[in-house]
C-alpha cells in the first residue's frame, strides 16, 4: 500500500529527513575520529534508514536516486548512504540473516572512510588520478579496516567486508552457499560498482540505472549474476526517480515500481516536444500505451520539476 504525501510540506520533510541523514553520515565519515561512540553512531544511521524505507520504498527510492543525481554534499557520503540502501534491500531479498545484513549494511556505509575527501576530489577532477591519488586508492580498504578497529569495532565480519570489498570473486556455487565473508564481499562489491556507475562525476555523467544493472547482471557466470540480477528485483529495471525515454518521444520520470520490471509507472513530464507538462500526467506502465525506449542519466533533463506533485500522483490509483 502506498502512502499518501498530502502537501508539499510532508514531501519537503521527507526529503529533509534523507537530506539530514546523507549530511550526519558525510559528517560521520569525514571526522570519524571527532564522533563519539562511533559504532553507536552507525547503528543509528542504520535504524534511520530502515525506518524511511520502510515508510515507503518507492518514495524513498525516487528520493535517494534524485539526491544521487543532485546531491548537495560529497559524493563519498551519498555513494555511502546509496549503498547501504541497496545492501539493506539485497539481504532481505536473499532472506539474510540479521546479522550478515547487519555487518553487510555498516560496512556499506564505512567501507571508503579512509578516503573520504579523496573520494570527494576525485568526483570533481576532470583529470585521471593522480600517482599518488592511485596509490591512495589501491590502500583504502586495508587503511579503512584499520581506521575501523581503531575506532572500536571488533565485529570480525563487518571488518573483513570493508578490507575486501574490491576484490572480485569467480565462484560456481550458490550464493547462499558461500560462507558469510565470501558472500557479504561479493554483495558489496557488485552493489558498489553498480553505485558508483549511476553517479555523475566531473569527468563523466552518470549512466542509467538501467544500463548499470545491465553492465552487472551480464558479467560473469550464472553464479555471479545473482546479485544483479537480485538489484534488478529490488529497485526495477527501471528504478523509481530516474528519468526514461518514451518510444512517442515523451520524457517521463518513473515513480513506482510495477510488477513488470520494463513497464514501471511513470510520469510523462516532457512531450514529444521537449516542452515541460504542467502538470505531469500519468502513465501506468503495465497498461497499454508508450513503452520504455531507454533509460536516461539524470544530467540529460535539466528541466526542474515539483517532485512532491510527481509523487501524489504516483499515489492514486489508476
Amino acid at each position: 500500500m502506498s502512502f499518501i504525501l498530502k502537501s508539499e510540506d510532508e514531501y519537503e520533510d521527507l526529503l529533509g529527513l534523507w537530506s539530514d541523514l546523507e549530511a550526519g553520515l558525510g559528517m560521520v565519515l569525514s571526522h570519524p575520529h571527532k564522533v563519539q561512540e562511533f559504532e553507536a553512531r552507525i547503528h543509528q544511521y542504520d535504524h534511520w534508514m530502515q525506518n524511511l524505507i520502510r515508510h515507503d520504498t518507492d518514495v524513498a527510492l525516487y528520493l535517494l536516486f534524485q539526491l544521487a543525481a543532485h546531491s548537495p554534499v560529497g559524493y563519498s557520503a551519498s555513494h555511502a548512504l546509496m549503498c547501504g540502501v541497496l545492501c539493506h534491500l539485497v539481504a532481505l531479498d536473499f532472506q539474510l540473516p540479521e546479522t550478515e545484513r547487519d555487518n553487510l549494511v555498516h560496512a556499506a556505509l564505512t567501507m571508503n572512510m579512509a578516503m573520504t575527501e579523496l573520494q570527494d576530489q576525485l568526483a570533481t577532477q576532470r583529470g585521471r588520478p593522480t600517482t599518488a591519488q592511485e596509490a591512495a586508492l589501491r590502500t583504502h580498504e586495508a587503511r579503512g579496516a584499520d581506521l575501523l578497529r581503531e575506532l572500536g569495532i571488533r565485529h570480525a565480519l563487518w571488518l573483513q567486508t570493508v578490507q575486501q570489498h574490491h576484490q572480485e570473486q569467480n565462484f560456481q556455487q550458490d550464493l547462499l552457499a558461500l560462507a558469510p565473508p565470501q558472500r557479504l564481499v561479493h554483495i558489496l562489491n557488485m552493489v558498489d560498482r553498480y553505485a558508483a556507475m549511476i553517479s555523475p562525476r566531473q569527468s563523466r555523467e552518470g549512466r542509467s540505472a538501467t544500463d548499470s544493472a545491465n553492465s552487472i547482471v551480464n558479467t560473469g557466470n550464472t553464479k555471479n549474476k545473482q546479485v544483479g540480477q537480485a538489484l534488478v528485483h529490488v529497485v526495477g529495471g527501471y528504478p523509481p526517480g530516474t528519468y526514461v525515454q518514451l518510444d512517442d518521444a515523451s520524457v517521463g520520470v518513473v515513480m513506482r515500481r510495477s510488477s513488470q520490471d520494463n513497464r514501471p509507472d511513470v510520469a510523462i513530464v516532457l512531450n514529444d516536444r521537449g516542452q515541460a507538462m504542467r502538470p505531469p500526467s500519468l502513465h501506468a506502465g503495465a497498461n497499454s500505451g508508450p513503452a520504455i525506449q531507454a533509460a536516461l542519466p539524470a544530467s540529460r533533463v535539466q528541466e526542474h520539476f515539483n517532485h512532491h506533485l510527481i509523487l501524489q500522483l504516483g499515489s492514486q490509483p489508476i
